[in-house]
């Protein structure tokens, strides 16, 4: 298999890892006509996407989010041809998972899995919102994962501040901190509720967490010969 076609693979399957239990999860609620608690949204999310790098890390890096993946290509960490196959497979693996919600998941739309600002809350504000959010995640991509001398934790800690910012921002925009986790439910919804925050938020959080990685946060890289 040609490494370029592997390395998408590994992304789409990922992102699918975080797509189908966060959608499927308020659409379960949905269907059977109860009230599923935040925290298992959260918790679902969470759990989908720290398990989700840690499958694809050795292969792809687990970037598994266009905004990480944009701000990892920013930092020099993926040279641009290949981070826009990223992009691509992200959000494939998103279309999938949101589509196969839609067939298995009797009794409810998959707009509900579908992030969307909460009431009082406009595009702008959504944007704020998800800008911040993404910064938490892009943070802990950079300081657990991506850094040298990180703590070697894989998934765990991104999945631990995925639950957080479901927590915290959920009923405000649905959390997405990802585009490919908005696209592929509103492509399958056809709901587009200010889409473009979607885009605009998690990507300018990211970035401006790239930033602050590469002037305050990076280590130093080791002296070859020594440990880390």
């Amino acid at each position: 298999m040609p490494n370029w076609l592997r390395l998408m693979v590994a992304e789409a399957v990922g992102t699918f890892f975080l797509v189908f239990p966060g959608v499927a999860a308020p659409m379960l609620g949905a269907a059977t006509h109860t009230a599923v608690p935040l925290l298992d949204v959260a918790i679902a999310n969470g759990i989908g996407l720290g398990i989700g790098i840690s499958a694809t890390l050795a292969v792809s890096g687990g970037a598994l989010n266009p905004a990480v993946t944009i701000a990892l290509w920013s930092l020099g960490k993926l040279k641009a041809g290949i981070a826009l196959l990223y992009i691509l497979a992200e959000l494939c693996g998103a279309i999938v998972a949101a589509l196969l919600c839609h067939w298995l998941i009797p009794g409810a739309a998959v707009g509900v899995g579908t992030p969307a600002p909460g009431a009082g809350v406009g595009a702008l504000d959504a944007a704020g919102i998800e800008c911040v959010l993404t910064f938490l995640l892009m943070s802990a991509v950079l300081n657990t994962i991506v850094d040298r001398q990180a703590p070697k934790i894989a998934g765990l800690g991104v999945g631990l501040i995925v639950v957080a910012d479901v927590l915290a921002g959920g009923p405000l925009t649905g959390a997405a901190m990802n585009p490919a986790r908005a696209f592929g439910p509103e492509l399958i919804s056809g709901v587009w509720t200010a889409g473009w925050a979607y885009w605009v938020g998690p990507i300018a959080g990211a970035l401006i967490a790239a930033l602050v990685y590469r002037f305050f946060l990076r280590t130093a890289e080791p002296e070859p010969g020594t440990t880390a």
